[in-house]
């Protein structure tokens, strides 16, 4: 039934579909879709606004309209649909996050290849923490590396060095969801059998929290594989290579 009510509307001239509203609707009504932010139903979305404050543009407002009532059935049912699509690599809201596998240059290879067209060592995408569901096939019985964004950018020899041969997830543990990286590693370790776990992280003060996310999700789940840690600083040098 429709009714007059409060509900969120989308400026799509000033959508940047950076997508960073979507975590913050707890209902799932707001995705990404053709490079902008959409409403998925009327009925998902509580009118509430909990998503306005994510929005760096502005384009998120509440305005009351005639709107299909908010149906809290609906939305778990539509969240369970959204959880199964996610954890089979199914999920279609952004082309981006859809799981694959893919074939790395092997060392061979690349020792062959002049340096500035040696190929990429990544064997999966996406590389998101965020993005990638514990259920990801790539994900077992493999040597994990979870490195903060800013490595990629610092540390040179990333590609050789760390990526090849691991399955890598990526993340930022100061602009994103913190509790939800331990909800997601916890998950991991629990569910996956790992051979190892290497951590990269930057000599900055933020990027710390990532060994306390990985240390309470390795304590709460209870798992017992080898965890390393590489530190490096703004200039690339391993500054600290230790393991826990």
């Amino acid at each position: 039934m429709k009714i007059m009510r409060k509900i969120i509307e989308i400026d799509e001239e000033l959508c940047t579909g950076c997508g960073e509203c979507v975590p913050d609707c707890a209902e799932g009504s707001l995705q990404i879709i053709d490079g902008k932010a959409k409403l998925v139903s009327d009925n998902l979305c509580d009118g509430l606004g909990a998503c306005l404050g994510s929005c760096p543009t502005g384009a998120l407002t509440v305005v009351e309209r005639v709107a299909e009532e908010f149906n809290k059935e609906a939305v778990e049912e539509f969240l369970a649909e959204q959880k199964k699509k996610e954890a089979t690599g199914t999920l279609n809201a952004c082309p981006s996050a859809q799981l694959k596998t893919m074939q790395p240059i092997t060392p061979c290879q690349a020792a062959n290849e002049p340096t500035s067209q040696q190929g990429c060592a990544l064997s999966h995408w996406p590389v998101q923490i965020r993005l990638i569901p514990p259920t990801a096939p790539f994900l077992e019985n493999c040597d994990l590396l979870i490195a903060a964004d800013c490595t990629a950018v610092s540390y040179g020899g990333l590609q050789k060095d760390f990526i090849q041969g691991r399955v890598v997830m990526m993340g930022c543990p100061k602009f994103d969801d913190q509790q939800m990286y331990v909800d997601r590693f916890t998950e991991l370790f629990r569910t996956r059998k790992l051979n190892s776990v290497t951590i990269l992280i930057m000599d900055v003060p933020c990027c710390s929290s990532m060994l306390q996310i990985v240390k309470k999700a390795y304590t709460d789940a209870k798992a017992s594989v080898l965890i390393r840690q590489v530190v490096i600083s703004s200039q690339g040098a391993i500054l600290d290579d230790r393991n826990w």
